[in-house]
């Protein structure tokens, strides 16, 4: 890119904040209608004569995108350019692994690398089935790992994780992802989400998608909370390769063309009955491939 590049570090709808070539941040606006910039994208901006704004007048092609379906089964970009997302579960509210899953399943599938983590480890209660689940994702090859936003345990490991990594932090509503990038950077410059006493559902606070530089090289990516996530595919094909160990033990299938759910000589079947494979994670692998074709066909 040429030295009118910028990057986009915030996001407020139809404008941007945007980090030039040179390193100054100015306010954004977006050239015509089609263009439609994320948080990470690399741009060509533009200053506007006798305003303070610049002008976004092109999107760089893009390492990668997290997309989720939007209502109508068309993929809505999320972020861009990501070397890793940090998939976050806590003790509260009550983890979703399916959700876990489907972030992951989406990092297989852009080529990002991802992070397990489990927060708010200082008030939780039972282990057992945070570890079953943690115990898990390290076997199949991921990093994993319990921390706190109150007292700082495992923070010092996720930032030695994400240095010189453009990240993006992701989970649902509430579990701490704000307090843990301000552990991050040191700062309570980040709205810290609160729970509902009567739901224990978190309750949206991040408005808008904003990158962080971090202390010791990189950044991150606060996005908004969620209730629910799931890739967005192009055919329910994909979901296989989007679970690294499903993938594997697909190669030794009867036919080239399994689906894994119910064809004879599916070796992923087999390692599911036998445990090598977590039946949750495959429970998880079918509900995204009857999601993606609900999609499809319109059903969702």
């Amino acid at each position: 890119m040429t030295d009118d590049s910028a990057t986009v570090i915030a996001t407020y709808s139809r404008r941007m904040r945007v980090k030039l070539a040179d390193g100054h941040e100015v306010e954004a606006r977006i050239k015509g209608k089609r263009l439609q910039p994320v948080c990470g994208d690399r741009v060509f901006a533009e200053p506007i004569a006798n305003e303070g704004d610049w002008l976004i007048t092109e999107i760089a092609p893009r390492d990668n995108e997290l997309t989720r379906p939007d209502t109508r089964g068309r993929a809505e970009v999320l972020a861009a350019n990501l070397d890793c997302l940090i998939v976050v579960a806590a003790a509260q509210p009550t983890p979703d692994w399916y959700i876990i899953d489907r972030y992951l399943c989406a990092a297989e599938l852009i080529g990002a690398a991802a992070i397990v983590v489990f927060n708010k480890a200082d008030i939780e209660t039972d282990e057992t089935a945070s570890s079953v689940e943690l115990d898990n994702y390290l076997r199949i090859g991921y990093d994993a790992l319990r921390c706190s936003a109150v007292d700082g345990t495992g923070i010092d490991e996720i930032a030695a994780l994400l240095r010189g990594r453009c990240a993006i932090v992701v989970g649902q509503s509430g579990v701490g992802k704000s307090s843990i990038i301000n552990r991050l950077i040191d700062d309570a410059q980040q709205r810290v989400a609160t729970i509902s006493d009567k739901t224990l559902e978190g309750r949206h606070t991040t408005v808008n998608s904003v990158m962080i530089p971090l202390p010791h090289g990189g950044s991150v990516i606060d996005s908004p909370g969620v209730r629910d996530y799931a890739p967005a595919l192009q055919s329910s094909g994909e979901a296989a390769n989007g679970f690294r160990e499903i993938a594997e033990a697909a190669q030794q299938c009867r036919f080239a063309n399994c689906r894994h759910l119910r064809e004879p000589g599916c070796h992923v079947k087999s390692c599911v009955d036998s445990g090598s494979i977590s039946e949750r994670r495959y429970a998880s692998y079918k509900r995204i491939v009857n999601l993606t074709e609900q999609l499809s066909d319109g059903r969702y």
